[in-house]
């Protein structure tokens, strides 16, 4: 049973940090490139960071500067460290795992809101 399930959202001031966590299971993570969307509300999810199998990183041009994403692969989990946070970062953040030819399995998403 695939499992993603993420954490560490929660409420922040205008230049603080919040460390996002996603947990998966029920797959072969290594093979998998991962992925932190953002969804805030009235807008489209938009992808905010990628780390592929190989162990490439790219970012949305937002958060370049700002938010780091990191795998590790001996504990199958996926981190977003995100730094100097706007209110504009304020949204729902969902992890997604994604592989050529397989499906993308989705977490259910973290809320992350930045106070002015």
């Amino acid at each position: 049973q695939v499992q993603v399930v993420e954490s560490g959202g929660g409420l922040v001031q205008a230049g603080g940090s919040l460390r996002l966590s996603c947990a998966a299971s029920g797959f072969i993570f290594s093979l998998y490139a991962m992925d932190w969307y953002r969804q805030a509300p009235g807008k489209q999810r938009e992808l905010v960071a990628t780390a592929t199998s190989g162990g490439s990183t790219d970012y949305a041009d937002s958060v370049k500067g700002r938010f780091t994403i990191s795998r590790d692969n001996a504990k199958n989990t996926v981190y977003l460290q995100m730094n100097s946070l706007k209110p504009e970062d304020t949204a729902v953040y969902y992890c997604a795992a994604h592989r050529l030819n397989y499906n993308t399995y989705w977490g259910q998403g973290t809320q992350v809101t930045v106070s002015s």
